[in-house]
């Protein structure tokens, strides 16, 4: 049985909105990034108690924090970006989250992959620490513009770090977005170490993002790959079909029903159980 999640926060910025909808869509799991326009990690403990008595009511669960650690650049200071990742770490913990979301770091046009990598591998590695002394699993994503945007970067991180505390969240369309077919390019590289799916598509023409389906992210491809290994995990909707805000990607409640509908109808067609 898969179970389909999502970031919420492009549905609306209300909490008790973006439960509603998650609600009407059958969805029992949410992928916290923000609320109320309040990015996860800088909610007060108040405002996190406020998250859990809304998810509460609601029956909805957390299953990833969508935490922004690892979205600086490779040279800026890391000290305080450690901080950060404890409070993810405790958030997650009070929340009842498995997984938080992490990057490996933005380079800009100048910083060769190669001159930083050993740098990237040290603060994963002191992420991955932090995480597994505090319970929790980091999800590294895919993403253009850091050090870990390719497959073969990301096999590099997962197995140079080599620790149970850091896997891999898949994204379809961000590899898209960087000349990657992600499948079958990378799937049989990165599927070892993969525990969890970011459901959007895009365009490798030009990199716009559309539903599951409608782009070059091969998902149906993937997905019936995934159901023949027994993959047991997260889908988590992440559509970007609108325009972006500081905080991430946002679609709004339409466009959030259009592609959690396309991504369930190429479950349903293709016979995979999924709540």
């Amino acid at each position: 049985m898969w179970m389909l999640s999502g970031f919420a926060d492009e549905i609306d910025p209300d909490l008790e909105t973006q439960c509603r909808v998650l609600d009407e869509l059958g969805i029992r799991f949410i992928e916290l990034r923000s609320a109320w326009d309040i990015n996860v990690l800088d909610l007060t403990d108040g405002q996190v108690e406020d998250v859990a008595r809304i998810l509460k009511e609601h029956d909805i669960r957390v299953s990833s924090i969508g935490s922004p650690i690892g979205k600086i650049n490779i040279a800026d200071d890391f000290a305080p970006h450690l901080d950060r990742a404890e409070r993810a770490i405790a958030v997650a913990r009070r929340l009842g989250a498995p997984f938080i979301r992490v990057f490996s770091f933005f380079l800009r046009p100048d910083q060769q992959h190669q001159d930083v990598r050993e740098e990237v591998i040290a603060r994963m590695t002191a992420l991955a620490d932090r995480a597994q002394a505090g319970g929790v699993v980091l999800l590294h994503e895919n993403e253009k513009d850091i050090y870990g945007d390719t497959p073969a970067r990301v096999h590099d991180i997962v197995t140079s770090v080599d620790s149970p505390a850091l896997r891999l969240a898949w994204d379809p369309a961000n590899y898209v977005q960087v000349g990657v077919i992600p499948y079958p390019d990378g799937y049989e590289l990165l599927r070892p170490y993969t525990d969890y799916i970011q459901i959007k598509d895009a365009v490798l023409a030009t990199g716009e993002v559309v539903p599951a389906g409608e782009g070059d992210g091969r998902v149906r491809e993937t997905i019936r790959a995934l159901a023949a290994d027994g993959f047991d995990g997260f889908f988590s909707m992440e559509p970007h079909l609108s325009t972006a805000n500081p905080l991430g990607g946002f679609s709004g409640p339409d466009n959030f029903r259009r592609a959690t509908h396309a991504f369930t109808t190429l479950l349903d067609t293709e016979g995979i159980q999924h709540r």
